[in-house]
């Protein structure tokens, strides 16, 4: 069990790094080939697979600037992870200005990749500190 323990937490502790380096190449190489990206808000755009992830991830990280996933935590529980973080970012398509929010990742990871991801955050947070309504025309949603 410990050995998974520590792939689950490396595997999970390599996404983040490469999100925060801003690496969209790095990032798609801790997913596997059917990866399914879950997003539970309202502004969030799910996709499955790592090849329509990673083309999704050039421009999320162009208009996510200064883009910061800060874990508060990391809970395993053998193949399955959650994360509680504090997201940081200025969204070049509103004006560059600055966001902060706190969602939880859910994870599932086999052999060593990441197969699946869920995510749970408030839009309509996002939106009130753009100050804005629905998402900017042409802004992507964090992949």
């Amino acid at each position: 069990m410990g050995f998974v323990l520590k792939d689950t937490r490396a595997a999970i502790e390599a996404y983040l790094a490469a999100l925060n380096a801003h690496d969209a190449d790095a990032v798609a190489a801790c997913v596997a080939e059917d990866f399914v990206n879950e997003h539970t808000s309202a502004m969030g755009r799910s996709r499955t697979g790592r090849t329509e992830y990673r083309a999704a991830l050039t421009g999320f990280l162009e208009d996510f600037r200064d883009l910061r996933y800060a874990p508060e935590r990391i809970v395993i529980d053998g193949e399955s992870a959650a994360v509680p973080y504090v997201m940081t970012f200025r969204m070049r398509s509103a004006g560059d200005r600055p966001v902060r929010i706190r969602g939880v990742f859910v994870f599932t990871v086999a052999d060593g990749l990441i197969t699946r991801r869920t995510d749970y955050w408030d839009s309509g947070e996002v939106q009130r500190q753009l100050g804005c309504g629905p998402r900017p025309e042409g802004a992507e949603s964090p992949p």
